[in-house]
């Protein structure tokens, strides 16, 4: 007798309803799922999957974040950079990262989350560690191609694993609730380095304590993440049976899918030859570009401003409060109203605004207020990214095209990440009014990709609807996966068509495209 907390899924011959369902059932099966069920499994799934990832990608953001304040502790002068170097050793962990991205683009898929992510945590750790016993040009670039090699594979992973967990309605604020580490890591790292700065030490410098001791924190985490991490819902150690089958009723509507371990080049392929995949790669250049300034050169435009190296570093603090309060509202905007292009372009504006007033201000020290508040607007850029790969995810289907996907826009945030800090020169300290102005022209483009993106998804809807009408299914589908609430109403809607009854949602868990599925209804 099949138990009343059980599904019941008994009529199906041969199925141990105590048993989890695999696949392909579950692809005909519809599991009874009440608003208070989904509610409790979101909870559980936040308090295991979506705390590692908050944790973890705070990690990434703390070390790449340090270099910067070290910089302020006098890295440069003891390790004898000139020129451009500096600037080379900013720029060498995104190269990493971009000559890493076809290979991460297949790991993601193959590898399981629960290996996956701990190698990586424990690589940068090692990585981040060994910075503070470099002395020279040469060991700097090496550690930090290190750095961003085994970081590289950290943002495709997390976006496919928050697609895999979470509905499409709360995926922007998940995605926020990571990728906001931007802003909270700034924070500390700031605060970390003035505290770590005034340690008298006779052995280490005041740089070598920093890098050292948030590369130690990140080492120790790499055990933690692999003891607590699951890979899948059907594997989930903290969901009983029939939660595992309920968290994967509440994905249908997503029609992405739950992961695949199978690397399918025709998913690749199609990837490849899609306009929407070119139009993120290029508006993820361009805001980081921006976001590759603030990151390497914030402190150092700062310090431009006339502030010794300790103000310099406390002055930094609200800089990563505003990304994190930029982030959230961001994330909670577009979730509100159902909408990322249009939210995207109005965080721009800010940006506009702040890179106008550092190029127009004089650095007299009669306008310190203005420039601050010019600097600090700048933080409203880093609301765009968690959008944009929200936006992603939500409009791509299938394991490995999410994971190429992702991927080129992790290689896509690595080449802005390059071109930013190079667009400063030396020479033009402290203003830097030429990198500013070719910043202004960025963001103005950026805003002409973003509405570009829009028309092309709108195209691609109605095109999906004439292929519903030619299959014998509805054209308009009420897209239940970004609605605040479950609703299970609909779900498996039968359909006549020329050979029969065909039922709505069954293409859901089958890891198909965007494309292939003619029920994906895309977002904006």
């Amino acid at each position: 007798m099949v138990q009343p907390d059980k599904p019941d899924i008994s009529h199906l011959e041969g199925q141990d309803p105590l048993k989890p369902v695999d696949v392909n059932l579950i692809n005909i099966v519809r599991v009874p799922l009440t608003e208070e069920d989904n509610r409790h499994i979101r909870r559980k799934t936040d308090r295991r999957i979506l705390v590692i990832l908050i944790w973890v990608y705070f990690l990434q953001i703390l070390d790449k974040a340090v270099l910067g304040y070290g910089a302020t502790f006098g890295l440069q002068e003891d390790a004898h950079l000139t020129g451009n170097q500096y600037s080379l050793i900013g720029s060498i962990s995104p190269i990493a990262q971009l000559a890493w991205q076809p290979f991460s683009s297949f790991l993601i898929v193959k590898v399981p989350p629960r290996i996956l992510m701990p190698v990586l945590v424990f690589g940068w750790g090692v990585a981040q560690t060994c910075m503070a016993a470099c002395n020279s040009f040469g060991g700097l670039m090496a550690t930090r191609f290190l750095l961003g090699l085994f970081e590289a594979g950290c943002l495709p992973l997390f976006s496919i694993m928050t697609s895999q967990w979470y509905r499409r309605a709360e995926q922007p604020l998940r995605v926020a609730a990571w990728y906001s580490t931007n802003g909270l890591a700034t924070t500390v790292a700031a605060a970390l380095s003035y505290g770590l700065g005034h340690i008298q030490s006779d052995v280490l410098k005041e740089w070598q304590i920093i890098f050292l001791f948030v590369g130690l924190v990140t080492v120790i985490s790499a055990p933690v993440v692999y003891i607590f991490l699951d890979n899948d819902i059907p594997t989930a150690r903290f969901l009983n049976e029939t939660e595992k089958l309920q968290a994967m009723e509440r994905l249908r509507a997503n029609q992405t899918g739950t992961g695949s371990r199978e690397f399918k080049m025709h998913q690749l392929v199609e990837a490849g030859l899609e306009v929407k995949t070119y139009l993120w790669l290029g508006m993820t250049i361009l805001l980081n570009t921006g976001a590759g300034v603030t990151n390497v050169f914030g402190p150092l435009i700062l310090s431009g401003l006339g502030f010794d190296k300790f103000r310099t570093t406390l002055l930094s603090m609200p800089f990563g409060a505003f990304q994190l309060i930029f982030i959230l509202l961001a994330s909670y905007l577009a979730q509100k109203f159902r909408s990322k292009s249009i939210i995207v372009t109005l965080f721009m504006l800010p940006v506009v605004a702040g890179l106008a007033v550092l190029y127009a201000m004089p650095r007299d020290g009669s306008s310190q207020g203005a420039l601050m508040a010019g600097y600090y607007l700048l933080a409203s850029l880093f609301g765009g990214n968690p959008l944009i790969v929200s936006w992603i995810v939500g409009n791509t289907a299938g394991t490995t095209k999410q994971s190429v996907v992702t991927s080129l826009y992790q290689a896509g945030a690595a080449a802005g990440n390059i071109i930013g800090p190079l667009l400063f020169n030396e020479k033009d300290a402290p203003a830097y009014l030429p990198g500013l102005r070719t910043c202004l022209g960025i963001f103005a483009a950026l805003v002409a990709v973003v509405l570009l993106q829009w028309a092309v998804l709108v195209y691609l809807n109605r095109s999906q609807e004439r292929r519903r009408i030619a299959n014998g299914k509805p054209g308009k589908m009420e897209d239940r996966s970004m609605q605040q609430q479950f609703h299970q109403a609909d779900e498996g809607l039968a359909v006549e068509n020329g050979e029969g009854e065909q039922q709505i949602g069954n293409n859901a868990f089958m890891d198909l495209t965007d494309r292939e599925n003619d029920e994906f209804v895309y977002i904006y």
